[in-house]
């Protein structure tokens, strides 16, 4: 608590936990939330997987702890910034292949957002290189891609459902009134 509560870091770990998501919502494309949030969390779901591996293996560490006794990953980064990043991706210029938005996303993260942590003292990478992560980047951005591309949210609501559920409960309702 001494050492980290109210610091500098812990306030820049808070900002980056609200910031990207108030930016967010004031910036998705609105009819694309629910497909946005779909891979937002996937992102999240992979990072902390791959964080989980890497981190029990030694990979790197996080000297310093956003919440104390919260785990060993830097919550702040996966829990906001690594999904608002992919999800902005995702919705900026879609037409571009997605190869190549899945690369610049993990350039950009792997030689520009994580030497910013490194050098704040947020992270050690130890002996991995950044260029590692521009894999780990690409790899999650395509999966979230693919996932965001789904016609799933189409199938599950069809037109027929709908109206065969409402007839259910209408003549659950005929039912009631015909008993009282």
């Amino acid at each position: 608590m001494n050492t980290f509560l109210f610091t500098w870091r812990w306030w820049l770990g808070i900002a980056l936990f609200i910031v990207p998501w108030i930016v967010w919502i004031i910036f998705r494309k609105k009819e694309s939330t629910d497909r946005l949030l779909y891979a937002g969390l996937s992102s999240i779901l992979l990072g902390l997987i791959i964080e989980m591996f890497a981190l029990s293996m030694g990979m790197w560490s996080y000297p310093v702890k956003f919440i104390p006794n919260a785990g060993l990953a830097f919550l702040p980064y996966h829990f906001s910034t690594l999904p608002v990043g992919v999800m902005f991706t995702l919705q900026w210029m879609p037409k571009i292949n997605a190869v190549l938005k899945g690369i610049l996303l993990g350039i950009v993260c792997a030689y520009g957002i994580e030497p910013f942590f490194a050098k704040s003292g947020f992270y050690n990478p130890k002996n991995w290189y950044y260029f590692y992560d521009v894999f780990i980047y690409f790899f999650i951005y395509m999966v979230a891609n693919w996932l965001s591309s789904r016609n799933y949210f189409d199938q599950l609501k069809s037109k027929e459902k709908v109206e065969h559920n409402e007839e259910l409960n209408f003549h659950f309702l005929n039912k009631k009134q015909k008993a009282k």
